[in-house]
């Protein structure tokens, strides 16, 4: 996701979170985001477990 971002970019946009932000909303916000990208990981992991467990009871009784 942020593979081609690099180092100068991540720093640029702390400095633009920075300044929008200021220094005392930034760590509410950052914690924010981690728990709301967990959560996504999370239920993107559960959704793909859902399906793999469907195709493997599709694959023992074809007949549904």
């Amino acid at each position: 996701m942020f593979s081609n971002i690099g180092i100068p970019g991540l720093i640029l946009i702390l400095l633009l979170a920075l300044i929008i932000f200021g220094p005392k909303k930034l760590p509410e916000i950052g914690r924010a985001f981690g728990q709301t990208l967990r959560e996504f990981k999370n239920s993107t992991k559960d959704l793909s477990n859902e399906v793999m467990s469907d195709l493997d009871d599709s694959k023992r009784d074809p007949k549904k």
